[in-house]
């Protein structure tokens, strides 16, 4: 069996390999996941224009490094650089899931319900213990 991804599809797996591997990462804090994360930037840069051997497009590998950096050390300006990416997450799931991961508050979605009464007349009607005879 013989499996063919279109170039689209191909880039779109590998994007989502690419946020697995960082949240992967964040999870363990382990050197052999930021290598894996690293490996698999390095393949996306790959794909740019290269001249002298040496590829132009550097972008993955170096928003990698810092976001391992960010992970490994939070302060303020890692924690702003771990948001803009939360941001830029398409998967809901993943997003929240990364949130979590990093400790970062989400933007609170509004509950459409209505909020809970403490006294919402769950035992009205019914008789006391006191009255009822053993």
């Amino acid at each position: 069996m013989s499996l063919k991804f279109s170039g689209a599809e191909w880039n779109a797996r590998t994007l989502r390999a690419w946020q697995l591997a960082i949240l992967r990462f964040a999870v363990t804090l382990d050197n052999a996941d930021r290598l894996a994360v690293m490996a698999i930037a390095n393949e996306i840069d790959r794909l740019g224009v290269q001249h002298d051997g040496k590829p132009d497009f550097s972008f993955f590998r170096r928003t990698s490094a810092e976001l391992c950096a960010a992970i490994l050390r939070p302060n303020e300006l890692g924690s702003a650089l771990l948001r803009q990416y939360l941001a830029r997450i398409d998967d809901d799931r993943l997003r929240r899931v990364f949130a979590a991961t990093i400790e970062t508050d989400q933007p609170k979605v509004s509950s459409i319900s209505k909020p809970f009464r403490r006294d919402s007349g769950l035992w009205r009607g019914l008789s006391s213990r006191r009255s009822q005879q053993l």
